[in-house]
């Protein structure tokens, strides 16, 4: 799970012509035959309350206007702070700390994030070193009922107490004030005859901070892509890398019914064979009983994006939909508009150090043009863009690296499909 030291995928051969999709990704209002969807607008810059020297951003909606920033500022003396700010009805609030001057595990991948819990409190993480190891970190979660102007003290939601790896975190509501959990787990890593294989592992956190339903959801899972989770009528699915005894790395979900979770289920059978791990992972989307998931993989020496959907929470995924155009990076963003169409995003390369973040619509079974976000860098240093969507506006956040490194945000209209 430590990403700063994993190989990346080699670029892929040159691609041909991005092929149609086998199967109609389904919509919730039927498009007139022949019309392809309406791209998104064109990007409108906003001025982002993060500083000079800020990366990892994360977003996070809440009703109708609300959506919550957060990101790792490096100060001028070199320490590190987790901070946090709302935007409402198109207007910053203040910006607030989580945390600061803690033993923090800062990695480039691997990022704080915030969400609102039913009872309208919030929750953030991060990871903090535990050990004088290289690679010992956990996660630590707190609470605000404040709005974030002040928070709880940190619960480790993991009790192995281990000096192993823990994070890649996804968090969600869990009932009237709860919070549920799911994250990659090395506990098995520390073992002496290990061999540095992952798990993924789920817990709840209750109103007054107890761990309830901490449980395995798979014991080998890939090293170091992000874990993502959404919400469905039936109860919770999460998404991520698996990892099989003959190092095949593709997409799983699980789901959360009650309480009980259910076995893995291939997204897709792509048959990616990769013997290190790509630091590449899915982004899932959830609307009543649809879940689209969108992501990266090299099977048969190919970079793809893809993107598929499933109407009956999670539990089957239609063939999916290829969304790239040709020479992917990946680092995949899916959301649903709505209409109940899918916007997908992701990294495209344009030379070997540059790339342009792109979006587009994908509509009963068609694709929009891409429109591209911004121009950025195709080195680690420019993290995992997030996109969320809010009214009819879609929003991006990432890291821009020149000429300076900020967190930088657009909006982009999600204009409607029935205009031409």
């Amino acid at each position: 799970m430590h990403a700063p030291d994993r190989s990346t995928v080699p670029r892929a051969r040159a691609a041909a012509a991005v092929a149609a999709a086998a199967l109609v990704l389904s919509s919730a209002c039927d498009q007139r035959a022949g019309n392809e969807p309406i791209a998104p607008g064109a990007p409108i810059s906003i001025e982002s309350p993060a500083p000079i020297t800020s990366n990892t951003p994360a977003l996070h909606v809440y009703g109708d206007s609300t959506m919550w920033l957060t990101w790792t500022e490096r100060r001028t003396d070199s320490s590190l702070a987790i901070r946090v700010v709302a935007r409402r009805s198109g207007q910053w609030d203040t910006v607030r700390t989580v945390t600061e001057g803690r033993p923090f595990f800062a990695n480039w991948a691997d990022f704080p994030s915030v969400t609102v819990l039913n009872n309208g409190a919030l929750a953030a993480h991060w990871l903090e070193r535990e050990a004088t190891g290289k690679y010992a970190y956990g996660v630590r979660v707190v609470k605000s009922l404040d709005q974030a102007v002040t928070w709880s003290a940190p619960i480790t939601p993991h009790t192995d107490g281990l000096a192993a790896e823990h994070g890649f975190v996804t968090m969600w509501p869990d009932g009237p004030d709860g919070l549920g959990l799911a994250w990659l787990d090395g506990r098995k890593s520390a073992m002496p005859d290990s061999a540095r294989e992952m798990t993924v592992r789920t817990a709840t956190i209750t109103a007054d901070g107890r761990l309830q339903r901490e449980a395995q959801l798979d014991a080998r899972s890939c090293d170091c892509c992000q874990v993502a989770s959404g919400a469905t009528r039936g109860g919770h699915v999460v998404v991520y890398r698996d990892r099989s005894t003959t190092e095949i790395r593709d997409i799983v979900a699980v789901r959360r019914q009650g309480d009980a979770w259910s076995a893995p289920v291939a997204v897709h059978r792509d048959e990616w064979h990769y013997a290190g791990c790509p630091v590449n992972g899915p982004s899932v989307a959830t609307r009543g009983d649809s879940v689209a998931v969108a992501w990266f993989t090299a099977a048969n020496d190919t970079s793809r994006v893809l993107v598929a959907l499933s109407i009956d929470g999670g539990a089957n995924f239609q063939p999916p939909v290829r969304v790239d155009d040709g020479d992917p990076i990946g680092r995949a963003m899916v959301v649903f508009d709505r209409a109940g169409d899918v916007v997908v995003g992701s990294m495209e390369r344009v030379t070997p150090e540059t790339a342009e973040i792109r979006v587009r619509r994908v509509s009963t079974g068609k694709r929009s043009p891409f429109r591209t976000v911004a121009a950025t860098s195709a080195a680690r240093a420019s993290g995992f863009p997030k996109m969320v969507v809010i009214g009819d506006t879609l929003v991006v956040a990432w890291t821009a690296t020149q000429p300076t490194v900020r967190v930088q945000l657009a909006q982009l209209p999600l204009l409607s499909r029935t205009l031409r």
